[in-house]
């Protein structure tokens, strides 16, 4: 598959970085030779600082470089392209003019895709000669290191376009999310360019400080930063454009004053903070009430709801991906009390008149319902059945996914994200049509890059006791669990992380990955069953290595000593459901008990360990499925395992 990018700016050429990566022949076309330049370099030295860090080879570094093709040609970079995305200034005209020439050498078949992070995707699609085939692939910025991409679908565009834009999402190593409607600002920016602008419109108003506002989020939500600091980050520039392109919030008389003065924020030095030395030190003021924010997000992500364009898992999935939120608005909202938030909306709207704070008939409706969130049992979500948010299930067949999702945080593992592997391991237990699970991370930065420090707010012998037991308790599940494990290791799987990778029956990593007890570097020790897993794996020796030193080793290295299977980026998802399909094509109760004997006699002495092979050699010959693989050895064929 080629693919082609219009437009060598700081998205086209990281979303090109991306795709070579991913191993897709990329051609990268822009309007000047300096441009190309200028994109080439910012590759090679963004690749030269993955070689540093070990999470490349030179070698792959240079495959990468040879896949990127820059010219000044349109019929060069798209003739033979599968997929054209454009990624040219956020001017409908402009982007309009670039299809009209790119349909002119496109064949047919050809999907177009918009990196628009906001403009109708209907009607770019209208305006080529392909509405059915066209498509918005929203990146977030910068493309390399953000996981989210918003899919979304026009008016014409076909399911058969969302389908394969969808997988190419993936195999490039992104999280897709569909927007099933196009919407102004689709999910992430329509909730977030209001969240910005009403923080800076409580500024203007002088209803609070910018430091008031934003130590809230800092302290009390863990956000990575407050709205008025972010403004500061994204550029003020931008969200006042996309304020007066969208209209959703009046754009505030601050906000217009800066944009005119050149007060742009970090990239001109000043906005509402001094960036001139760097990211400012933010002075701790308390008396802001956040809910005057949260809110009207929550009530956006109704109205999403409402209109068909996302449900309340993929809003907050958008979220917490496309802006690094720890927590998505739907759960915000539940856990706050949906009663609570329609409240606070009828009093803003009242002070403001504003048609976005205005409160939704969805959410009136789930008021009037009682369905209030977390205190009533069911809000955005049901309370009444495990509900997910830190962990993804999928079922492919015999095979069991589970997929950590948690990539802002590099899939660390909290509390939240422990109970529910604990809860699903439960469900997939029960589940008959379940015969292997593979684990592995969301995106392809991490496994888990272990235990979530900042949700530790308190540090003391008793606190750490209760974090020690309960991992070792969800491990120990995890080693119990009747049926074979893969721990698919498609990125960092530090500390905690590859304490759960050692509880797995197989490890596979891929190269580029790195594994290492690292609590010692941190002045702590492995507390969830490392010092007692590693060892048995690799050896005590090279485990006291390993541990001592905290150290964090490649593929290869983690291969050569036996504690993963080492496999090339390109042929990893394979390998590992290679394995899968093997194994699930096994009796499970044989399975079921070979695993046990392994398991718990391993750890006893060899009289004791061969009577508990006697009792799971006794319970395998009593099944039905001793009878079939007989039997199908005699007729020369595969036996059908029932696990009966």
């Amino acid at each position: 598959m080629k693919v082609a990018i219009l437009g060598a700016g700081v998205m086209g050429h990281g979303i090109a970085q991306v795709c070579a990566t991913a191993g897709y022949e990329v051609a990268v076309r822009d309007i000047k030779q300096e441009f190309l330049d200028k994109a080439k370099d910012a590759i090679e030295k963004s690749l030269a600082k993955a070689v540093s860090k070990g999470k490349m080879s030179s070698e792959k570094a240079k495959e990468i470089m040879n896949r990127i093709k820059f010219t000044l040609s349109v019929e060069e970079a798209v003739k033979d392209a599968d997929l054209v995305i454009e990624a040219v200034p956020e001017i409908m005209e402009l982007k309009k003019q670039v299809f009209a020439e790119v349909q002119k050498y496109a064949k047919p078949e050809c999907i177009f895709a918009s990196n628009t992070s906001g403009l109708s995707i209907t009607e770019l699609g209208n305006s080529t000669d392909r509405p059915e085939k066209f498509v918005g692939l929203h990146f977030f910025n910068p493309p390399v290191v953000m996981q989210l991409v918003e899919v979304i679908k026009g008016e014409k565009t076909s399911e058969e376009t969302i389908k394969k834009a969808v997988e190419f999402v993936k195999s490039i190593g992104k999280v897709p999310v569909v927007v099933k409607k196009d919407v102004a600002g689709f999910i992430v920016n329509r909730i977030l360019v209001p969240y910005l602008t009403l923080a800076i419109d409580d500024v203007d108003k002088g209803i609070a400080a910018p430091e008031q506002i934003d130590t809230v989020f800092l302290t009390k939500y863990s956000f990575p930063m407050g709205p008025i600091e972010l403004s500061d980050f994204v550029g003020l520039d931008i969200l006042y454009f996309a304020g007066n392109q969208w209209g959703l919030v009046p754009v505030p008389k601050i906000l217009k004053d800066k944009f005119e003065r050149k007060e742009l924020g970090m990239k001109t030095g000043r906005g509402f903070y001094d960036w001139s030395t760097g990211r400012p030190k933010i002075a701790k003021i308390e008396g802001y009430d956040e809910l005057r924010l949260i809110a009207p997000m929550v009530n956006i992500a109704a109205e999403l709801i409402e209109l068909g364009v996302a449900d309340a898992k993929e809003i907050d999935t958008a979220m917490k991906l496309g802006t690094n939120m720890p927590k998505g608005v739907c759960e915000l909202g539940d856990e706050i009390g949906l009663d609570v938030i329609l409240s606070k909306l009828e009093s803003l709207y009242k002070e403001k008149g504003y048609e976005i704070l205005k409160p939704k008939d969805m959410l009136k409706k789930m008021v009037s319902e009682g369905k209030l969130g977390v205190k009533a049992g069911k809000g955005f979500y049901d309370y009444g059945k495990p509900v997910y948010k830190n962990i993804e299930i999928q079922k492919e067949g015999k095979i069991a996914k589970m997929i950590i999702n948690r990539p802002q945080k590099l899939n660390a593992l909290d509390f939240a994200t422990l109970d529910e592997i604990s809860n699903a391991l439960k469900e997939l237990e029960k589940d008959e049509e379940v015969r292997v699970l593979v684990i592995t991370g969301a995106g392809d930065r991490a496994f888990s890059a272990g235990f979530d420090l900042q949700t530790a707010t308190e540090l003391n012998p008793v606190k750490a006791v209760e974090i020690s037991l309960k991992g070792n308790e969800v491990f120990s599940q995890l080693e119990r669990f009747p049926k074979p494990v893969i721990a698919a290791i498609n990125g960092y799987a530090f500390g905690g992380g590859c304490e759960l990778a050692l509880a797995c029956d197989f490890r596979i990593i891929k190269r580029g990955a790195k594994i290492g007890l690292t609590e010692l570097s941190l002045a702590l020790i492995p507390g969830w069953g490392g010092t007692q897993r590693l060892p048995k794996i690799v050896g005590i020796a090279k485990a006291k290595e390993m541990i001592m030193l905290a150290k964090r080793i490649d593929a290869d290295e983690a291969d050569k000593i036996g504690l993963a299977k080492a496999v090339d980026a390109d042929k990893f998802e394979e390998e590992v459901m290679n394995l899968a399909k093997q194994l699930a094509e096994m009796p499970p109760i044989s399975l079921k008990a070979a695993k046990y004997a392994i398991n718990f006699g391993y750890e006893l002495p060899t009289d004791i360990g061969r009577i508990i092979e006697v009792l799971a050699f006794g319970l395998a010959l009593s099944t039905q499925d001793v009878i079939e693989g007989i039997t199908a050895f005699f007729q020369r064929r595969k036996p059908e395992f029932k696990g009966r």
